[in-house]
């Protein structure tokens, strides 16, 4: 987005994401994983990541928005690309043109792709318990099933759930599963593509889901789950987060520092000036919490400001010095913790304003 001039950026290891994919496509063989790639890859960057995919022979991408798909396909041209998120009518003129499939989730929204002259390539979207989008009735997914089928203006290329509570409550989950089930046995006959997990239904439940032809990984392709200890899944981290110290402040005891004065220095002190701060989403939550500098792990201290952080040091520590902020030994769910969310939001809050370093097999990029 911008030319590279503050010391401050992120590094994300591609490798790690194709690892990370293929041990839970191995898992579930022989269906296949579908890499998420929306929110701008989990905020890794999507033109990087899906060129790298796709190089690796990994052709089949789900995204949230049309934009989100269309630079998908700009990476990867001769990839297929699924948009979960909302599409509008007129959109249609731009799906048929590039051959990205869509969702469609209410019976109205199909009417007006029937009356489209195509060719359209859909989804059909049940809702079986997240009550966010989609078909509940299943009579009424049945009836467009069939008419889409025998639709020349239509491909319905597959059909899919979400489990709304496959990280912490196995009941609903089964209760969905079991609605999904009805659903499909409904169907006069199935489409090619037949999905309903996540991260966290990969991990735990996709291997005993009949059915079913593929999977979506998100936040598990990105190295980390909502699962303790990624359910024995050796994920690898694939985002790090640094920044350089640009100024060393000698503080005498009693001297304080940042916004409202909020830390105040117990001896003398020495405290390196990070240049990141909110508007690179490193939000002011962050205070009080660690990063990595060398080997050693120091405190964060003082208001975190738009463009700087504070960070209590040793004689150790020196100007020019690589501090890390998330990844490397300060790992996402300790920030998520420290912040009071999930690991989700961690990556997404990370703005754009900080540079992307892609590293792979062919070195960065």
């Amino acid at each position: 987005m911008f030319e590279r001039h503050r010391p401050t950026w992120v590094e994300i290891h591609l490798d790690n994401l194709y690892h990370n994919w293929r041990i839970m496509n191995d898992h579930i063989s022989p269906k296949m994983v579908i890499p998420v790639v929306k929110g701008d890859a989990y905020s890794h960057a999507l033109p990087p990541v899906v060129r790298y995919f796709w190089k690796k022979g990994v052709g089949l991408f789900a995204t949230s928005l049309l934009e989100e798909a269309l630079e998908a396909k700009r990476a990867a041209p001769d990839s297929e690309v699924l948009v979960m998120g909302a599409v509008l009518p007129e959109d249609f003129d731009r799906l048929a043109e590039s051959g990205i499939m869509f969702t469609v989730s209410t019976e109205e929204l199909f009417r007006k792709a029937l009356a489209h002259p195509g060719p359209l390539r859909i989804h059909l979207k049940a809702d079986t318990g997240m009550h966010r989008r989609g078909f509940v009735d299943e009579e009424e997914i049945a009836r467009v099933a069939k008419k889409a089928f025998e639709a020349e203006n239509i491909r319905l290329e597959g059909i899919y759930t979400h489990f709304a509570t496959a990280d912490d409550d196995e009941k609903y989950l089964l209760g969905q599963k079991a609605k999904f089930e009805r659903m499909l046995d409904k169907l006069e006959k199935r489409p090619p593509m037949v999905h309903a997990s996540n991260t966290s239904a990969i991990m735990k439940y996709e291997r005993d889901i009949p059915h079913t032809t593929h999977a979506r990984m998100g936040i598990g392709l990105y190295g980390t789950s909502l699962e303790e200890k990624n359910c024995g899944f050796n994920l690898k981290e694939t985002f790090t987060l640094k920044s350089k110290i640009i100024e060393i402040k000698e503080l005498k005891k009693g001297d304080r520092i940042s916004y409202n004065l909020t830390y105040e220095a117990q001896t003398d002190e020495r405290i390196a000036v990070l240049p990141i701060g909110y508007a690179d989403g490193f939000i002011r939550k962050n205070q009080g919490g660690q990063v990595v500098i060398g080997n050693d792990r120091y405190t964060i201290v003082g208001r975190i400001c738009m463009d700087h952080t504070f960070v209590r040091v040793d004689e150790h520590v020196h100007v020019g010095d690589t501090a890390v902020l998330i990844g490397g030994g300060i790992h996402v769910d300790e920030v998520a913790e420290r912040t009071g969310t999930i690991n989700y939001e961690v990556f997404c809050q990370i703005s754009a304003r900080v540079p992307r370093i892609h590293i792979g097999e062919d070195g960065e990029t």
